[in-house]
């Protein structure tokens, strides 16, 4: 094959057949198991809650299978219609970030509905509490550490 008669088909092919360096390989594996590593060491304390470990070991192990198995990779890259496997991980690594940013923004939105909810609510005790305040009944010690409980009015 020579420059001049290299159509789009056998370039694909070519770059599709290169094989996979073997320090590729140990460097991948190194990395997805240090983040496998990671991810258990977060969870043990306590600072990574146990609903996303299903996600992040998942996603280790996926790496930990694609950097031994790499036919494995070069078949879903051929599925796909990529040109190089690179692509492909770039593709799916993408497609994995934007739908952790879909699920953290239905939380936040949530969250958000959640703290009106609350804001709204204290302002109400906080109005009942005064109007109890107000009244002179004879709960008022009672009802003035409650007061004092929920704190000053922002």
């Amino acid at each position: 094959m020579n420059a001049e008669t290299i159509d789009v088909a056998a370039l694909r092919r070519l770059l599709m057949d290169q094989p996979e360096p073997w320090t590729t390989r140990a460097v991948a594996l190194t990395v997805s198991i240090a983040f496998l590593a990671a991810v258990l060491n977060l969870v043990r304390r306590g600072r990574l809650r146990e609903e996303y470990t299903p996600i992040w070991t998942v996603v280790a192990l996926g790496i930990m299978v694609l950097s031994v198995w790499t036919e494995a990779l070069r078949a879903l890259t051929h599925a796909v219609g990529a040109w190089a496997p690179s692509s492909t991980l770039f593709f799916f690594g993408e497609l994995f970030l934007l739908v952790l940013c879909l699920n953290y923004a239905v939380r936040l939105s949530r969250l958000t509905l959640d703290v009106k909810l609350l804001a709204q609510e204290i302002a109400l005790l906080r109005v009942d509490l005064a109007g109890e305040r107000g009244a002179g009944s004879s709960s008022s010690s009672s009802a003035a550490t409650a007061g004092d409980a929920l704190g000053p009015p922002p």
